[in-house]
């Protein structure tokens, strides 16, 4: 049964003089990240060189930068919390993170847990070297055969929305290497964008936007619009005692209720960052579209994120 988050009503809009409608997001956002190990070049931007082509997004500064944030929205949105797993901490000795990405949150969960083994898994070799003993990074495919011999009493994926071909494959291996009794827990968003009030008519740039990025992904095979079909997904794979959390991030800081918008003023800072990463490749590759049209898209983009009578959010 899906589960909200506490007061998962309607979020309020904030009231806005005419001098404040507007929402900025951060004025910088310094990387942690100084190389790349492997990558090829396109639009500008870097790519994974393993299994190449699989993922539409890059791997370089930029990109670790704008996952770095991402991760902190997701510690925001937990209220402080890494995962919901419920499993007491002493009983995860393997965890697996797959596509860690800079991995973070495997650095920090195996921070935080060092009685645990944690490996973090990612198509892009972009995480840094110096890690918590307990943790390793390897360089792999997860739509491959997986490989580990040993089990897991933790598997977690997060944001893998666009990067797996088929779910119900993912989710058998991932009911494949768990321990009896172990845990697979996915934290991903659902398009389309949402609102309540309808001020996200079908003419916006964000919901433009937002079907650009179904019909792209679904064209590449890596869809970004089934989480909410993961539930019935694991079960069929023989996952019992499925539940669903959910919640949202308002695309900038137009909730009333604090929380909110701070969250949505880092959605915003997150997107504004990402903007063209998440489009150039997905765009010119599966939409025909050429880099001079999709950065002029992205302004339009941008130029939409900034109004706060536009009450949009990402359902989470």
């Amino acid at each position: 049964m899906a589960s909200p988050e506490p007061g998962q009503q309607p979020l309020a809009p904030d009231d806005f003089d005419s001098d404040s409608v507007i929402s900025q997001p951060p004025e910088s956002l310094e990387s942690i990240r100084s190389s790349v190990l492997r990558f090829h070049v396109e639009n500008g931007r870097t790519y994974h060189a393993m299994s190449s082509g699989k993922y539409s997004f890059p791997n370089d500064e930029r990109e670790a930068e704008r996952l770095d944030l991402q991760h902190h929205m997701w510690i925001l949105t937990l209220r402080g919390k890494l995962c919901l797993c419920p499993k007491g901490e002493e009983e995860n000795k393997r965890v697996l993170d797959c596509g860690t990405g800079t991995g973070i949150w495997a650095m920090e969960y195996a921070d935080a847990h060092p009685e645990a083994q944690v490996i973090g898994v990612d198509l892009s070799p972009m995480q840094p070297s110096w890690v918590p003993p307990n943790l390793s990074f390897e360089l792999d495919d997860l739509e491959k055969d997986w490989t580990w011999s040993k089990p897991f009493d933790f598997i977690f994926g997060r944001v893998l929305a666009g990067s797996i071909s088929s779910y119900p494959d993912f989710f058998a291996k991932a009911y494949a290497h768990l321990e009896p009794g172990g845990y697979l827990e996915m934290q991903d968003f659902a398009l389309p964008y949402r609102c309540d009030d309808g001020t996200l008519p079908p003419s916006s740039p964000l919901h433009r936007l937002s079907t650009l990025f179904r019909e792209g992904t679904a064209k590449a095979g890596r869809r970004m619009d089934l989480a909410p079909a993961y539930a019935r997904m694991m079960e069929a794979a023989g996952f019992e005692c499925v539940t669903e959390w959910t919640s949202k991030w308002p695309m900038n800081r137009w909730p009333r209720d604090p929380h909110y918008k701070e969250i949505g003023m880092w959605t915003h800072a997150n997107l504004d960052t990402g903007l063209e990463g998440l489009t150039l490749a997905l765009f010119t590759r599966f939409l025909g579209w050429s880099r001079d049209e999709t950065l002029a898209f992205c302004a339009e983009v941008r130029m939409a994120l900034r109004d706060c009578r536009t009450h949009a959010y990402l359902p989470m």
